[in-house]
């Protein structure tokens, strides 16, 4: 199989149609279908279906307004099936966009493809590598619908340690509280009843890939990641609006805004980037309504804390798990960059010998993880392209457990032993755990659970 290349691709397929949209109901499921095309290449017809078996809406799953949302989530399904072939000019025949949102959707593209360019040496920038064309025809203002608010909160979850203790936080809103899952995997649902909560409480979406995008990737056309969580933002939007929830609470932390190469600008986690969060609210209050706040209750606190916090949560230990190879079998791998990182910033304030059973292995004395200890502890320039912390973070974590084992008369683990030769420990920042991000978008109402937590972390012991 021979990858073909951004240049010759798009010299052959210069044309990406977003020709529409389905939307349809019947008495336990919504359903949801895109039709994209590649001029001369083929169709995709991806699928979303929202299971409301459980659910009580408050309002239309078809209004004006849910069409507009669901147009929206069509642009940003879009890009997934763009990149394979990456034609120059994105036809939007089923809408239209002014040149200001033209302009939102390319920096979100742009942003949430950086991994993307970088893993495939594509060379190009923010204003030549799409032109973007709407249908004028459908221009039409903005007219407020009316919104039956249940004063609920749609809380995403993902199965890791970020949406556990977002869960744990928002414990004094449990009358409120409902969650959200695409494609629900054992530890989601597991989440969601640790924390005390039914599977009634949660709004269950499952996504489709068009199988014409897995063959055409078997056939060397481009693949490569694309920012899903912006997709999580306008599906979790849609339901959330159908629900009549006030406020959509992610679990992203302050982490999530470094880049994966110093001095550029390639982020594996662009949308779920304060950047993103905040764009994202500004575009759906000026496009569709100003009803719904979308923000991380997590914003003022890095991986760090998070995993401090997280620690003194044993009721979700068993069950947490955020590992992508090993999401289909439930299971961490014990291999791959993202079991490393969480394994690392658990281990100053969990048991290590309970770490190496949850994980399958001892992580740090591995010697087939020093590639991605290296890339995550910033001795190479790359750190992994994974949901991560910061380099500075891991370096604190590996350094306690440096300390620890020398406190105790233990033998370091492999990793750490290459740690405590190669790191400049006058780097290390002491004072991570007392760290306070303002640059959040936390409401006043869930400010004292925010301050709860800050007390826990920042605390010395």
């Amino acid at each position: 199989m021979e990858k073909k290349t951004f240049t010759s691709l798009r010299e052959q397929y210069r044309n990406f149609y977003y020709h529409g949209f389905r939307l349809e109901k019947s008495d336990s499921r919504i359903d949801i279908e895109f039709d994209f095309e590649i001029e001369g290449l083929t169709h995709f017809r991806p699928s979303t279906y929202i299971d409301i078996s459980n659910l009580e809406l408050a309002n239309p799953f078809d209004s004006e307004t849910a069409k507009k949302i669901i147009f929206n989530l069509g642009m940003v399904e879009l890009i997934s099936y763009w990149k394979c072939a990456c034609p120059e000019t994105v036809n939007v025949e089923c809408g239209y966009l002014c040149e200001r949102n033209v302009n939102w959707w390319k920096k979100l593209y742009f942003g949430g493809l950086s991994e993307f360019f970088y893993i495939n040496s594509i060379k190009t920038d923010e204003d030549s590598f799409m032109k973007i064309v709407s249908n004028e025809e459908l221009h039409s203002h903005l007219h407020p619908e009316k919104y039956n608010s249940r004063e609920l909160n749609l809380i995403p979850v993902g199965g890791g340690k970020d949406s556990c203790v977002t869960a744990a936080l928002l414990k004094d809103f449990a009358g409120k509280n409902r969650f959200f899952t695409v494609n629900d995997q054992p530890a989601r649902t597991d989440t969601v009843l640790a924390a005390g909560y039914g599977k009634d409480d949660i709004v269950k979406v499952y996504r489709t890939i068009d199988k014409n995008l897995l063959s055409l990737n078997s056939e060397g056309f481009l693949n490569g990641h694309t920012p899903f969580s912006a997709i999580v933002a306008f599906l979790s939007l849609y339901c959330a609006y159908l629900i009549g929830a006030d406020n959509i609470i992610l679990s992203n932390e302050s982490s999530a805004n470094e880049s994966n190469i110093e001095g550029e600008n390639i982020n594996h986690q662009y949308s779920k980037s304060f950047e993103f969060e905040n764009d994202f609210g500004v575009y759906i209050r000026r496009n569709i309504f100003d009803g719904i706040e979308y923000f991380s209750i997590l914003r003022p606190f890095s991986e760090l804390q998070i995993a401090k916090m997280f620690s003194r949560l044993p009721e979700f230990h068993d069950s947490f798990r955020s590992c992508n190879r090993g999401s289909k079998t439930n299971v961490w791998c014990g291999k791959c960059a993202k079991c490393l990182f969480v394994f690392t910033i658990l281990a100053p304030f969990c048991d290590y010998g309970r770490l190496c059973e949850i994980f399958s292995n001892d992580m740090l004395d591995d010697p087939d993880m020093q590639a991605d200890f290296d890339g995550l502890a910033g001795f190479t320039e790359l750190k992994p392209f994974e949901c991560v912390g910061t380099k500075a973070e891991f370096a604190y974590a590996v350094n306690e457990i440096c300390e620890r084992f020398k406190s105790e008369g233990r033998e370091l683990p492999l990793l750490c032993k290459r740690f405590d030769k190669k790191y400049d420990k006058n780097k290390i920042d002491k004072n991570l755990l007392k760290e306070y991000n303002a640059l959040n978008n936390v409401p006043e109402d869930f400010v004292f659970a925010v301050m709860e937590m800050y007390k826990n972390v920042a605390e010395d012991n």
